[in-house]
């Protein structure tokens, strides 16, 4: 480890926006795998998921929850259409 600690930010890529009147480069760091700065789109990961979100409830909204809700309306959907067949 070394004795700098903005080596690191000093070694970073850069972003890679360009300015429109001029073209010269934005010489701000690049966040984590992104090819932009955070003010050009780079750090935007969204809220925290699960119970971590200060807006969390019930799980009422939560991706595993959707997810169960649609497959048993795709498998209720597939029990209407035989019924359906049959009846006909």
């Amino acid at each position: 480890m070394s004795a700098n600690p903005m080596e690191r930010a000093h070694a970073a890529p850069r972003c890679g926006a360009h300015a429109r009147t001029t073209g010269a480069p934005c010489r701000a760091p690049a966040v984590k795998d992104k090819k932009r700065c955070r003010l050009h789109g780079g750090a935007s990961p969204g809220a925290p998921t699960g119970a971590r979100n200060g807006a969390y409830k019930d799980g009422r909204r939560t991706k595993e929850a959707i997810a169960q809700r649609r497959e048993g309306r795709a498998l209720l959907r597939a029990m209407l259409r035989l019924l359906t067949e049959i009846e006909d």
